[in-house]
């Protein structure tokens, strides 16, 4: 991802948030930057499980390039790790999703 389009999608959420909170104050209070914040966060994370499970599967390819006979081995704990990975990216994406109930209007 280049810094060009991180830029860009950046630009996106703080205009989509920006465009949100030009709703009358009296449907809800002002919440301020929320939906950049998460937006930032599920980017992060997002990111974060990429590259996490783009280093577990560089290594284990490594691996088994210097040692063929470990195959087996180096899969099985390539894909343990992997999912560890993925699962750390869900549960922080639910966390942001719960953080958001009650906060953004819309979202009971």
């Amino acid at each position: 991802m280049t810094l060009r389009s991180l830029c860009a999608m950046l630009a996106v959420l703080a205009v989509s948030t920006i465009a949100g909170a030009a709703e009358p104050a009296a449907v809800a209070p002002n919440h301020g930057g929320i939906g950049i914040g998460a937006g930032i966060g599920a980017g992060l994370t997002l990111i974060g499980a990429g590259l996490g499970i783009g280093l577990v599967g560089w290594a284990a390819l490594s691996g088994i390039a210097r040692q063929p006979e470990a195959k087996g081995p180096i899969q099985v704990n390539m894909i343990v790790l992997a999912a560890l990975v993925e699962g750390v990216a869900i549960i922080s994406l639910l966390v942001i999703c719960f953080a958001l109930v009650g906060k953004i209007p819309g979202i009971q």
